[in-house]
């Protein structure tokens, strides 16, 4: 039985430029002024479909650089891809970080020593496996090809939707819409609410204070305050909306400066007289110009980072800023001027030491050569421009 996902957005690429169509005559933009990635996140949609369009080895990889910021900024999965003349372009598409690789037939193309994009198609099954690729070709060329796509791939797109009920097949199909039509057809997530306005306790101003917190880096950004109306609308559209008590009117965040705020959860205090909203944030949350409103510092102590991902992220930093800014005597420095070679020799040697204190009962070995280690390990990703998003990234695909 055929199984028909939702439509889908696709955007394309050429020469590192993101369009709306597939001539690549409109280039995207949105009232956010936000990447394709971010926008078609923020408006609901499940999926993102990427292709790319190149008429040399140079706008290819100029276009690879451009996914691979896509899916970094892309809070959904991500399929890219484009017209695959060797298994190399399909490494590459997987390799920006997207979840599937869409494999565009190139019909004409003839490899050489004979081999055509059926043999790069197999190699890809066999290195990947069919569930990383996806068949994308209009509904013609698809049955044209059918044997051999649904032999190698997990599934299809479609570019003419229309088309889809002369395709019989029990792998999932996606239809792929652009421009205005995704607009149009990409499917809206209205948030149900487990707390109605009525359950929430008000202000005597019938009103609800909401501390907007970034929903990726826990960075509190702002307070705000909600009335009914506020509230609801909220829900119903995905994008923070407030009541400004000076100005006595609803205030969509974000409709003048663009900066908009769209929800990703919603959570009521032990008293139920407090919101808490974690958000994705475009552009600033102050009016100032700063990121956060909760910019001037009043007290603080020195403490130890706890968090995990934030030690390794600050220690990642000063790596960097090292390879940056040299200094003198720095050991960091010593490898990045010794080169990729002693890199690797330290984090093979830090690596075998690992495996000689887990010989230990004791766990105090193991945890500062598994510390070495990991110093090692991201200055080796500094030097390859790899960062912990990346890495996080990655093992959230697997």
């Amino acid at each position: 039985m055929m199984q028909i996902s939702k439509n889908i957005p696709v955007v394309y690429l050429k020469d590192g430029i993101v369009y709306e169509d597939e001539a690549c005559s409109t280039i995207f933009a949105c009232e956010d002024r936000c990447s394709a990635a971010v926008y078609y996140s923020n408006q609901g949609a499940e999926i993102l479909a990427i292709i790319e369009k190149s008429d040399s080895e140079k706008e290819h990889e100029r276009n690879i650089g451009c996914i691979k910021s896509l899916v970094l900024e892309a809070e959904i999965p991500v399929f890219a891809g484009g017209e695959v003349r060797r298994f190399e372009d399909v490494k590459k598409y997987l390799y920006t970080g997207a979840d599937k690789a869409l494999f565009l037939p190139d019909r004409n193309a003839e490899e050489q020593e004979g081999r055509t994009w059926h043999t790069a198609l197999s190699e890809a099954c066999s290195r990947f496996g069919r569930e990383k690729l996806i068949f994308c070709s209009d509904a013609a060329t698809f049955i044209a090809f059918q044997k051999e796509a649904q032999e190698c791939t997990g599934a299809f797109c479609i570019k003419d939707a229309g088309m889809i009920s002369s395709i019989q097949t029990e792998l999932p199909i996606y239809a792929l819409v652009s421009g205005s039509d995704a607009a149009d057809q990409m499917a809206k997530t209205e948030l149900v609410p487990a707390l109605a306005w009525d359950d929430l306790v008000t202000n005597r101003d019938g009103l609800i204070p909401v501390v907007v917190q970034d929903y990726k880096t826990s960075q509190v950004l702002m307070l705000a305050y909600m009335n009914k109306e506020a509230y609801e609308k909220t829900l119903s559209t995905g994008r923070m909306t407030y009541y400004s008590r000076s100005r006595k009117e609803l205030w969509v965040k974000g409709l003048t400066s663009g900066h908009f705020q769209y929800v990703k959860a919603l959570a009521a205090d032990c008293d139920r007289d407090t919101l808490l909203a974690r958000v994705s944030q475009i552009g600033n949350a102050c009016h100032t110009g700063s990121y956060s409103c909760f910019f001037n510092e009043i007290a603080k102590k020195d403490v130890r980072a706890v968090n995990p991902l934030a030690v390794l992220e600050q220690e990642y930093k000063t790596i960097l800023d090292r390879k940056e800014n040299p200094k003198e005597g720095s050991y960091t420095n010593y490898l990045f001027d010794k080169g990729i070679d002693k890199i690797l020799k330290k984090v093979g040697e830090e690596a075998a030491e690992i495996i000689i204190a887990a010989k230990n009962p004791e766990p105090e070995e193991i945890k500062y050569e598994i510390a070495d280690f990991l110093y090692h390990v991201m200055v080796l990703m500094v030097e390859k421009g790899v960062s912990w998003e990346d890495i996080t990234r990655e093992i959230s695909n697997r």
